[in-house]
């Protein structure tokens, strides 16, 4: 099991007021699954992300990722397991915009202590796997959208993550792009990673396997199969 969540609650306090974002969530998620998570705003799925991406921690409860108990750790340890452990992809793309297209998929490599030559010879095997070969020294504001949301997949990648955490990461683009970077994500889960991907889109979801949907801090429903007619998106 590459997610193991038992009845994760987060409470925020704001002034007098007491919010539940998460009153009482269990999930488990396979190895090589794709997960959509659903759900209006206000539902919950936010803090479950951020949760599950190890950027925040639960007043309560207990998350497994990978077989480690990380719902009690602190900010360092959180950070070694989220470099380690799970390739972040999200809406802005988060790219640095000083530094090449190649620079940027190294990044992480730093981190987990590469030196220069190994992260750059990596870098680049990884950018031509997701069809960016002759982009790698051009900078972000020299990319369109969907070439920047392949960089950032690349360095999602770099690492070999167990998990790979997709926040919105079509939210900026147009029909036709999105359907590009679907593909790049059921062609990832094609040769075996785990994808969690998190939309408000139906016909986005619709391409994963499992769709969890949140509301009001709770998981409303849980479903094996799309539940949304693929009209507009390329299938399986």
């Amino acid at each position: 099991m590459i997610i193991e969540v038992k009845d994760l609650r987060k409470t925020y306090v704001m002034g007098s007021e007491t919010i539940d974002a998460l009153r009482s969530v269990s999930l488990q998620i396979k190895r090589n699954e794709f997960v959509a998570l659903m759900g209006p705003s206000g539902s919950g799925k936010s803090t479950l992300m951020n949760l599950i991406g190890c950027l925040d921690s639960p007043t309560s409860g207990e998350y497994y990722l990978n077989g480690i108990n990380v719902s009690g750790m602190g900010d360092a340890e959180l950070a070694e397991v989220r470099n380690k452990q799970i390739g972040f992809v999200f809406q802005t793309f988060n790219l640095l915009p000083r530094m090449s297209s190649l620079e940027n998929v190294a990044l992480p490599l730093i981190y987990a202590g590469y030196n220069k030559s190994d992260r750059l010879e990596k870098a680049r095997q990884v950018m031509s796997d997701v069809g960016l070969e002759s982009r790698m020294y051009h900078k972000p504001n020299e990319l369109s959208g969907g070439q920047r949301q392949r960089v950032a997949i690349a360095r999602a990648l770099i690492n070999d993550p167990a998990l790979i955490l997709a926040d919105e990461p079509t939210g900026n683009l147009d029909t036709r792009t999105s359907e590009e970077i679907i593909n790049i994500f059921k062609d990832l889960h094609r040769k075996g990673n785990t994808i969690l991907l998190v939309t408000h889109e139906p016909d986005i979801a619709a391409h994963a396997r499992r769709i969890v949907r949140l509301r009001d801090g709770l998981v409303e429903s849980d479903s094996s199969e799309s539940a949304f007619p693929n009209q507009n998106l390329a299938t399986y």
